[in-house]
């Protein structure tokens, strides 16, 4: 299990370059990511395959809603520290028990992303197609 460190996000705090930043306002709460948000919490690592490991459990935990339980407020939902701290530290070192099945998984989760990025390039590129003919169309 990588050892890391979660706390708050500060927006003038400069980390090192082994971090991820997870949303912790809204419906997307939870949401990994390599940049910093706004309202996030930042985990910090030692090393760079700490993080990719660590950022990949993280997205599969958003991408199923699992963190839509801790969520608090009825206008704007958001995710405290303390639960997110509760709930993560079980569930990773849990997913990362069954190591070779967790590499397996995260690669899996890595070309998924890869084909939905070109599926959305593919998509904006037909619509600026659609768009260009009905443009020649029209100026005629």
């Amino acid at each position: 299990m990588p050892n890391f460190i979660i706390k708050t996000h500060q927006k003038n705090a400069v980390y090192r370059a082994n971090q991820i930043f997870i949303l912790n306002k809204g419906m997307n709460s939870g949401k990994p990511q390599k940049e910093p948000f706004t309202n996030s919490f930042v985990i910090l690592f030692q090393d760079e395959k700490d993080a990719e490991t660590v950022y990949w459990l993280a997205y599969s935990l958003w991408k199923s809603k699992f963190w839509y339980q801790s969520l608090v407020g009825s206008v704007i939902p958001f995710l405290r520290l303390p639960d997110f701290k509760n709930e993560f530290y079980p569930k990773a070192s849990f997913m990362m028990q069954e190591h070779d099945e967790h590499i397996k998984n995260v690669a899996a989760l890595k070309l998924l992303e890869q084909k939905e990025k070109q599926f959305h390039e593919n998509i904006n590129l037909i619509n600026d197609l659609r768009r260009v003919i009905l443009h020649r169309y029209f100026r005629k």
